[in-house]
């Protein structure tokens, strides 16, 4: 690993992108594999697993073996969200579900403002080893927060009804078109985003003439914007979860359209990478309960297992590395908007007809 030096740790980052054709299906595996077993003790083994991947990478002799290590944390690190998600909502009442959803990202999203920088700085003065360490050191005091702080009961308080069904039972949810559209507006969304953000410094260099040092406290920046689109997203999804997704993939395209305009002004630029966080993660909480709800259970549905497609979504961001920089240093955002406003009309499709399906079925009844 001695070609590895530490200006690498962006081109390690970019060299993830080799790892995605193998993440769905494994990520969708373990969670099927995992449903049926206690949410809390499920989530201490991924958290020791992430910390194995992460160890593996920062000692690995060789570049296939640091790859495993990212697999294994990769994996891990989604089915983790993809839990967790279920057993913050399990612990409040019905109409602060998604709020709850919300304060668990929000350490995923403070780790955007904080560790991300922070990892990239070790990266660039010790070494890409040195960014592997430090997430193996924090990693470690997670699994004691899990077993000190999370109560035994999330487990023993599901209903018959709520519990987790088999592993064959659970596949029939892909026999669902809407199950589908969902996954599709989820991956487009996410991926449109982060395949844009994967070029975020070049963009913030090359066109809104930033030095080097400036784009740590510019993905601060956008860091801080994470944390108020996931906190202002969650209250939101609480109210009406359909409006929450499709505002904020509309309003995520707006965002990128504009950036690719203005990349040229610093102030802009500025003010439009804080938007991009804010509205790339609005609607984070409102993917964690079911697919588009209809009106009679928009509120109280049970959840068996995650309905949160993580296997869907990007593991970190600048792991989708799509076109070329030297396509242009805009032209990422343009892609990434394109995208994104694809995923906007699958999911207007689906929450439409999800709510016609819903009255339909409410006449019925009537």
């Amino acid at each position: 690993m001695s070609e590895f030096r530490a200006g690498d740790t962006d081109f390690l980052l970019q060299r993830r992108a080799s790892e995605r054709p193998r993440m769905p299906s494994g990520l969708i595996a373990l969670t099927a594999a995992t449903a049926r077993l206690p949410r809390k003790q499920v989530l201490v083994g991924l958290l020791v697993l992430f910390v194995i991947g992460n160890l593996l990478s920062a000692v690995a002799p060789s570049y296939p073996v640091m790859l495993l290590g990212r697999i294994v944390a990769a994996l891990c690190h989604r089915s983790f969200f993809g839990i967790g998600s279920l057993v913050a909502r399990d612990m409040v009442a019905p109409e602060k579900k998604s709020r709850a959803v919300a304060v668990m990202f929000a350490g995923l999203t403070v780790a955007n403002v904080l560790c991300v920088p922070f990892g990239a700085l070790c990266g660039e003065r010790r070494g890409w080893r040195a960014a592997f360490w430090a997430v193996t050191a924090i990693g470690v005091l997670a699994p004691a927060g899990i077993v000190t702080l999370v109560p035994g009961r999330v487990d023993r308080a599901l209903p018959p009804t709520a519990r987790p069904a088999a592993l064959r039972a659970q596949l029939r949810a892909l026999r669902s078109w809407q199950v589908w559209l969902t996954l599709a507006a989820t991956a487009l969304g996410h991926g449109g985003m982060f395949g844009a953000f994967s070029y975020i410094a070049h963009t913030f260099t090359e066109a809104g003439g930033f030095s080097s040092a400036d784009v740590a406290w510019l993905l601060m920046v956008y860091g801080v914007g994470l944390v108020v689109g996931n906190l202002f997203g969650g209250r939101a999804a609480d109210h009406d979860k359909d409006r929450t997704l499709v505002l904020s993939l509309l309003g995520l395209t707006v965002t990128l359209a504009v950036f690719g305009l203005l990349a040229q002004s610093a102030v802009a630029s500025v003010v439009l990478v804080f938007l991009l966080g804010l509205t790339g993660f609005a609607g984070d909480p409102a993917w964690s309960p079911a697919a588009p709800t209809t009106p009679r259970a928009r509120h109280s549905r049970p959840a068996p297992t995650s309905r949160r497609p993580t296997s869907a979504t990007p593991s970190a961001p600048g792991s989708e590395a799509w076109p070329s920089p030297r396509a242009g240093c805009t032209a990422p955002l343009y892609v990434g908007a394109g995208i994104v406003m694809t995923a906007t009309a699958v999911m207007t499709v689906a929450a439409y007809t999800a709510t016609t399906q819903g009255a339909a079925q409410q006449r019925l009844m009537t």
